[in-house]
């Protein structure tokens, strides 16, 4: 039985030396021209950078090229690639299928993983676009356990799972959200817009706030709480859940760093012995709860309830 893979979203290069200390064993990075929602931006020589530091660890980079494309950036898909081939990246993050035929013109063979976001949600659309060149299926975050289980049952491809961070539940190719929402007779208010970092969607009725993030790709607007399943993990390890994802976006780098130390102990634990993680499940909850933003409370996203927002 292979080790499940912990991936995590660095903020830079000096970040990820501490995640590689701290026990990530892959990494998800890009830059907004071609990549959705990333925790920092990776130049192409960041990126050079990043996969040499990975080698020297024996860790994994993946690229996100994870944007849909209008025509004028199809064109730029295939040299894009062929440097990433060169750099020697492990994977490409896509979900247009515009990737796969830029990839396959430009002569690159570069592994592809899957990521559409709240479309991966069955197996036969894994299986799929495995048939057409992917390795791996990145699931919705919709998906309850039982779902994402049976997924991997039936998966020719491997099976990424998101276990920690935001999820993204609204996104649009416009940055023009909080303009929209200002002009509505009873408008959720919009905080801090003049922060792009620091904004959110104040409901009032049910005091929550929304993360919202724009980028060249739009705006996108994140779940009010933080998804945790550490002391739940025992289920995705029991199916060889290939990759176990924390997402690092809008969140300090030194609280993405603790995380995922404490998520290396627990993937460890279980494969030490079951009743090691155990053990100590509960207890490394309790140190992410204690340093888990006031506003940003924990939840197990739907992974043991309906689909509902």
């Amino acid at each position: 039985m292979s080790k499940t893979e912990l991936l995590v979203t660095p903020t830079s290069i000096e970040h990820m030396e501490h995640l590689i200390v701290a026990g990530a064993d892959a990494f998800l990075v890009g830059e907004q021209l071609f990549g959705l929602r990333l925790a920092g931006e990776f130049s192409i020589e960041s990126i050079e950078v990043a996969t040499k530091l990975a080698k020297v660890h024996n860790k994994k980079i993946y690229v996100a090229m994870n944007g849909l494309f209008h025509n004028d950036k199809v064109d730029l898909l295939g040299p894009y690639m062929q440097k990433l081939q060169h750099i020697g990246v492990d994977a490409i993050v896509f979900g247009d299928p515009a990737v796969i035929i830029a990839r396959r013109e430009a002569g690159v063979t570069i592994p592809l993983h899957w990521n559409t976001e709240q479309t991966a949600t069955n197996y036969f659309t894994a299986n799929y676009w495995g048939k057409r060149g992917a390795t791996r299926a990145v699931l919705a975050r919709e998906l309850s356990i039982d779902e994402v289980i049976e997924i991997k049952d039936n998966a020719d491809v491997q099976v990424e799972v998101q276990v920690h961070g935001m999820t993204c539940i609204f996104q649009s190719k416009r940055p023009l959200l909080g303009n929209y929402f200002l002009f509505q007779e009873k408008a959720m208010e919009i905080e801090n817009r003049s922060k792009n970092k620091n904004m959110f969607l104040h409901d009032k009725e049910r005091s929550n706030k929304y993360p919202i993030f724009e980028d060249q790709n739009g705006t996108h607007i994140f779940s009010p709480n933080d998804m945790c399943m550490i002391d739940e993990l025992e289920e995705f390890l029991d199916a060889e859940i290939d990759s176990l994802k924390i997402e690092g976006i809008l969140q300090d780098p030194s609280y993405i760093t603790a995380v995922t130390s404490f998520y290396r102990q627990a993937i460890d634990a279980y494969y030490d012995s079951k009743s090691t993680y155990k053990d100590i499940k509960k207890i490394l909850f309790n140190n992410i709860k204690e340093i888990q933003p006031p506003l940003r409370p924990l939840d197990t996203g739907f992974f043991f309830k309906e689909t509902v927002y």
